[in-house]
C-alpha cells in the first residue's frame, strides 16, 4: 500500500471493513434463505452507516460516535426481530469504545444505554406477539454480556493507561539522567581543558616575563638616551614600553587563571559586598558610565562564606560585562534572593542586562578560557569568574535570548548554623 493511501486508510479501518462486510453478507444470506428474523434492506443501510461512523470516530468525536452507534444499533435490532434479533450484541461496540476512552463512569453510562437499547425493543412487540415467561431469564442472561465485556475492557484499558504512564515517567527520568550525564561529561571535559591550559599558561608566563622585563628596560633606556630632536625614535620607544606593559598585564591575567587561589573565606553579608561592587563599578565604569545599576536585594537572604577580594572581583567582572553589552541609558539589575538547592539553602545573585543577548551556539563556550566574541578580548574574564565561583562551592549559569538581554545567575551556599 502506498504512503498516500496509508494516510487515509488505517489498518483498523480495514478490520472494520471486513467485519461489516461479513455482517452485511450474512444478513443478505439470511434473507435469501428465508431465515426467521432476517433483516430487511434497511438494516443493510444501517450497517453501512455504522461502519462509516466507526471509521470517522476519531474525527467526529467519540461521544457523538457512541450516541450515533447506539441509535443505529437500535434500528438494526428493531429491523431484524426485536428482542429475538441476531444482532443484539452490536451495541457492545459503543460500550467497548466508552470503556477504552472514558474510564469507569463512561463504561457504566454506555453499558446502561446499550442494555436499554435492547430492552426497549419490548415496547415495539406487536400485540399478537409475546415473550414466554420462561424466556425472560435467557433474555436477561444475554444482557449480562454487556456489563461483563464493558468492565473487562475498562480493566484492560486502565492497565494499559497505567503502563503507559509508567513508561512515560521512566522515559522522563531517563531523559533527565541522560541530560545530567551530558552536563557532567561537559564539566569534566572543561575541567580537563582548564587544568591543561593552566599548566601551559603558568609555564609560558614565567618564561615570557624575563625577556619582557629586558625589553621594557631597554625601551626606557632608549627613551632617555635618544636625542630630543629624534621624535620618531622616542615614539617608537614609547610604543615598545606600552606594549610590554599590556603584555605583562595579559600574563598577570593568565597567572591569575592558572595558579591555585588561596581563599580567605569568612562568613559575611553578601549585600554589603554587592554595594561595594556597585560603588567600585561606578567609580571605574569609564565607557559604561551611561548605564545605571538597579539594586533589587531580598531582605531575608542568609549569610554566605566568601573571600571578599576574589568574589568582589568576579561579580565586578559580571557587572562590567553586563554594562558593556547594554545600550546607552539602559539599566543593569542586580537581584538577590534565597533559594533551595540540592546542597541546601543558598543565595542566588542575578546580574541582568537588556543588551543584545548571546548567540545560542556560544552559550556552552562562554566559560571556556580564551573564548571571546569581543574584537579586543582575551577570553579569560568569564573563565576566571567561573573558577572563583567554583572554588567558593557555588555555581554559575547563564540564560540569554538574542535581542532580549542576558541573565547571569551565581549560586552560593549559605553558612550552616
Amino acid at each position: 500500500m502506498s504512503p498516500s493511501w496509508r494516510r487515509y486508510l488505517r489498518i483498523q479501518d480495514l478490520v472494520w471493513l471486513l467485519l461489516f462486510l461479513t455482517l452485511i453478507v450474512i444478513a443478505r444470506v439470511m434473507v435469501s434463505l428465508g431465515t426467521e428474523n432476517a433483516p430487511s434492506h434497511l438494516a443493510t443501510v444501517f450497517l453501512v452507516a455504522f461502519f462509516i461512523v466507526k471509521v470517522l470516530e476519531a474525527r467526529i468525536g467519540t461521544i457523538l460516535a457512541i450516541v450515533i452507534e447506539l441509535a443505529l444499533s437500535f434500528g438494526i435490532t428493531w429491523d431484524s426481530g426485536d428482542v429475538a434479533s441476531s444482532f443484539y450484541l452490536l451495541p457492545l461496540l459503543p460500550v467497548v469504545s466508552a470503556a477504552t476512552n472514558f474510564g469507569l463512569r463512561g463504561t457504566i453510562l454506555a453499558t446502561v444505554a446499550a442494555v436499554a437499547v435492547n430492552f426497549s425493543q419490548i415496547i415495539f412487540i406487536q400485540e399478537t406477539e409475546y415473550i414466554p415467561a420462561n424466556q425472560y431469564p435467557e433474555f436477561v442472561l444475554k444482557m449480562l454480556w454487556f456489563p461483563l465485556v464493558g468492565f473487562l475492557t475498562y480493566q484492560l484499558a486502565k492497565a494499559n493507561r497505567e503502563k503507559t504512564l509508567k513508561l512515560e515517567a521512566t522515559a522522563k527520568e531517563l531523559a533527565g539522567a541522560n541530560q545530567s550525564l551530558k552536563e557532567a561529561e561537559a564539566e569534566v571535559r572543561r575541567s580537563e581543558r582548564l587544568a591543561a591550559l593552566g599548566q601551559l599558561t603558568a609555564g609560558l608566563a614565567h618564561e615570557l616575563r624575563n625577556p619582557l622585563g629586558t625589553m621594557k628596560s631597554s625601551a626606557e633606556l632608549l627613551t632617555r638616551q635618544v636625542a630630543r630632536e629624534n621624535e620618531i625614535a622616542k615614539e617608537m620607544a614609547g610604543y615598545i614600553a606600552t606594549e610590554v606593559d599590556r603584555t605583562n598585564s595579559l600574563i598577570t591575567r593568565f597567572l591569575d587563571f592558572a595558579r591555585p587561589q588561596h581563599l580567605k573565606i569568612v562568613p559575611g553579608d553578601i549585600t554589603a559586598l554587592l554595594d561595594s561592587v556597585v560603588a567600585r563599578f561606578e567609580r571605574e565604569s569609564g565607557a559604561a558610565s551611561s548605564v545605571s545599576v538597579y539594586k533589587n536585594y531580598s531582605p531575608d537572604i542568609p549569610k554566605v562564606a566568601f573571600d571578599g577580594e576574589l568574589l568582589e572581583r568576579a561579580l565586578l567582572n559580571l557587572l562590567v560585562n553586563a554594562a558593556q553589552a547594554s545600550p546607552a541609558g539602559s539599566v543593569v539589575t542586580i537581584k538577590t534572593k534565597a533559594v533551595e538547592t540540592s546542597a541546601g539553602l543558598g543565595v542566588e545573585i542575578a546580574v541582568i542586562d537588556r543588551g543584545s543577548g548571546i548567540d545560542p551556539k556560544h552559550l556552552e563556550s562562554i566559560f571556556n578560557p580564551f573564548f571571546t566574541t569581543k574584537s579586543e578580548g582575551v577570553g579569560l574574564g568569564l573563565a576566571i569568574v567561573n573558577k572563583i565561583i567554583d572554588e567558593h562551592g557555588g555555581q554559575i549559569a547563564v540564560e540569554s535570548s538574542q535581542g532580549d538581554g542576558s541573565v547571569f545567575r551565581v549560586y552560593l551556599p549559605a553558612v550552616r548554623e
